[in-house]
């Protein structure tokens, strides 16, 4: 069947409208305690107990996912290779990717009772580049975009920190054991981390880190309720100046703003990746793409964030 350009432009009209109306209504929908958030008595793989984790690292990831059991294969390559590396160095890290940052109740889009069809519709039109695959990610810009909110961004990102902790829990991570979290977020995903990092530092009662991987974010009030936060940006990437540039707090001219005050006091640190843009072939977890020493844009991304997790580790068993 061929689809009119009038016709395409009508549905990605309506698909906007749509998801801008709703952005906030799965989160208000949680604090009204009409989304069921209980812990279920089921043990999820990998327990954290299991390993006796030193260390728990939750992968958020970017605006293009439709499900957090399904990552791009660049992802997925890349947190096999990091598990690969935690277990070289004998590190007692787990990695946890499977939460899906654009819903609080972890609703993949797939999974919704009304729209799925056309999720996975517009989802299989991604490699053909049609552009009403470009729909999934605008759907998660808004989720961001309530993420960054001052108005219903406290209550989406407590609702994903309560979901975060639900899972964690549900492998074995005891409230109060003060076993460190690491939130690593890629792209939206980073904005997903700065959110609910805070809320939850307060409901695990550990220290919390943000890594963030070409994160577009916003500059959160709460910063002194995140222990560090390491911003890793490519110098071609135009995506994550988005947050610089829409976020006045973030200006250098706001220089007493919570921002500006974490990077002059060291809680914030920006790393420059060198010249990687934001995704695709010659961004971060690209292992085809290389420095002029010869390392590839993926071992420079691998090996940057694991001495950091290494690092936090050290710092926190003291």
């Amino acid at each position: 069947m061929v689809i009119g350009i009038g016709t395409v432009i009508i549905l990605i009209i309506v698909a906007l409208l749509i998801a801008a109306f709703l952005s906030p209504m799965e989160s208000l929908s949680w604090y009204a305690g009409w989304v069921d958030d209980s812990v279920l008595d089921v043990k999820l793989p990998d327990t954290i107990d299991a390993i006796g984790a030193e260390h728990v690292v939750v992968y958020l990831t970017g605006i293009s996912d439709v499900e957090g059991e399904t990552l791009k294969d660049e992802e997925t390559v890349f947190i096999a290779r990091l598990r690969e590396e935690i277990e070289r160095n004998n590190a007692h890290l787990i990695v946890i990717e499977d939460i899906f940052p654009y819903s609080v109740s972890n609703t993949a889009l797939t999974g919704q009772r009304v729209f799925a069809w056309f999720w996975r519709w517009a989802n299989s039109l991604r490699k053909s580049k049609n552009p009403i695959a470009f729909l999934v990610n605008i759907r998660n810009i808004f989720q961001v975009a309530v993420s960054a909110d001052s108005r219903y961004g406290p209550i989406y990102n407590d609702s994903m920190a309560n979901y975060i902790t639900n899972n964690l829990v549900q492998r074995g991570y005891v409230v109060g054991s003060g076993v460190p979290l690491t939130l690593i977020g890629y792209s939206g995903g980073g904005q997903i981390s700065l959110g609910a990092a805070p809320f939850l530092r307060n409901t695990l009662e550990t220290s919390v880190t943000v890594i963030s991987v070409g994160g577009v974010m916003c500059a959160p009030k709460r910063l002194k309720n995140i222990d560090m936060i390491y911003h890793l940006y490519g110098a071609r990437d135009n995506v994550q100046l988005v947050g610089i540039i829409i976020f006045p707090a973030r200006w250098r001219l706001r220089y007493f703003s919570t921002w500006n005050r974490g990077r002059r006091g060291g809680k914030i640190i920006a790393i420059n990746m060198g010249e990687m843009i934001h995704t695709g072939a010659g961004a971060y977890y690209d292992p085809e793409s290389f420095h002029d020493d010869g390392t590839s844009f993926q071992e420079h991304t691998l090996q940057t964030i694991m001495g950091l997790l290494m690092e936090r580790t050290s710092q926190t068993s003291r």
